[in-house]
């Protein structure tokens, strides 16, 4: 258990971007974000501090 780990982001053949989180890190208790298989989240960047931020979206927002 933690509260980080090791993830890698890769391109895809068709030009898309996956985020890899390892499972010890989404299975630990504390997670923020609850799963069974997938969810929309929102992305956000700071360049000041490079920072990525990644939040449940929204269920009012489409």
């Amino acid at each position: 258990m933690g509260t980080e780990g090791k993830g890698t982001i890769f391109r895809r053949k068709d030009d898309r971007y996956l985020l890899y989180l390892p499972v010890r890190l989404v299975d630990d208790s504390m997670f923020p974000l609850k799963c069974e298989s997938s969810m929309p989240v929102k992305i956000r960047f700071n360049p000041k501090d490079g920072k990525l931020i990644v939040e449940k979206w929204p269920e009012k927002e489409s």
